[in-house]
């Protein structure tokens, strides 16, 4: 008999896997993946060291709306597979909740360094791998940002307008309609973002949460996956721009999204140059001088304020699971994120 995990019925999962996943047989162990915050992971282990998957559930308790669609997040990663982009192969999907409670879907275990802290970074001591890892990092979110829409059987969105306007309305809804307090700088901004939105040049896949600690790093400093597709849609590949610009801490920096941002260490590449590099691989599908960096940058703060301040709720609530930080951090970590992002709207022309 299996032990439970929290979120992971023992038995049921393994008979599941059983009947499912190839290669799969006798009792399983669950072990939970710290690091994410959005949907649960687990690493999945047989009595065979080869028997290794990953497998992924929503968040224990109340999910709100069509957050933690892990059938959907399972289809984007198959979809994505024939972009280049390299993703974990998805083996199986389970959507009946009467297995575990929940819908769960599970992938093959790719091999890669997560570098979560500056002292990851230790695996990679050169200046020169670091900055190969940085440039690879671009080059893929770029590669994601050019691939074919309709190879990803997303052709028919290629035409579609409007993605900052939508998400400014999707995370105040998802803020305003579950949480445990107010922040005042998440309204203010919102408001100021929604009178400035730029025209939207072109629709592409964008991942949704692209940065370096989503990513897995092979030895040789090439990327062997890039993980969490939760948020991934069709939209304004800048939005994604932002979103890596934000995460990209660099020496000097007052206000950081992460606590440790494993970035803060010598031999990186900064923002600017980065971003230099996506423009010139994007070259005939963006134009740079038409490109309001500042604005998806401050968007980006002000989403990822959004994201954090609900991480906070959930876990005051205790729906998370093991977790290796304190609510309270969250809410702190919330307030930061959201004056930060109040503090680039406000400079906006």
């Amino acid at each position: 008999m299996a032990v439970d995990t929290v979120g992971i019925a023992g038995d049921a999962v393994s008979a599941w896997f059983a009947a499912h996943v190839p290669g799969a047989s006798g009792t399983l162990r669950f072990t939970q993946i710290a690091g994410g915050r959005s949907n649960l992971t687990f690493a999945v282990q047989g009595a065979d060291p080869a028997q290794r998957w990953v497998l992924r559930r929503p968040p224990l308790g109340r999910v709100s709306g069509n957050a933690h669609d892990v059938v959907r997040e399972a289809d984007v990663l198959r979809r994505v597979a024939g972009t280049g982009v390299p993703v974990p192969a998805v083996l199986g999907v389970c959507e009946d909740p009467g297995v575990n409670g929940a819908p769960f879907f599970v992938m093959e275990r790719v091999d890669g360094a997560v570098l979560r802290r500056p002292d990851d970074f230790a695996l990679f001591p050169a200046a020169e791998q670091r900055r190969r890892i940085a440039l690879a990092l671009i080059d893929e979110l770029a590669r994601l940002h050019r691939a074919d829409l309709d190879r990803s059987g997303w052709g028919a969105r290629a035409g579609q307008r409007g993605f900052i306007a939508r998400q400014l309305g999707r995370w105040s809804d998802n803020w305003e309609a579950d949480r445990v307090r107010v922040l005042a700088d998440i309204g203010r901004t919102r408001d100021a973002l929604a009178a400035a939105v730029p025209e939207q040049q072109r629709a592409s896949v964008v991942h949704g949460d692209f940065r370096l600690d989503n990513c897995l790093i092979a030895p040789d400093c090439s990327i062997t996956g890039v993980l969490d597709w939760e948020l991934t849609t069709v939209g304004d590949p800048l939005a994604d721009l932002g979103h890596f610009l934000v995460y990209w801490a660099q020496p000097g920096d007052e206000v950081t999204a992460l606590q440790n941002p494993p970035t803060l260490v010598e031999g990186l590449p900064g923002r600017d140059e980065l971003t230099g590099r996506y423009l010139d691989a994007m070259r005939g599908a963006v134009d740079a001088d038409a490109a309001p960096i500042d604005y998806y940058v401050a968007f980006s703060w002000w989403k990822t304020a959004c994201i954090v301040e609900n991480v906070y709720t959930r876990m005051a609530r205790g729906a998370m699971g093991d977790a290796d930080r304190t609510p309270e951090s969250f809410a702190l970590q919330a307030e930061r994120l959201a004056a930060r992002a109040w503090e680039l709207a406000r400079a906006l022309p």
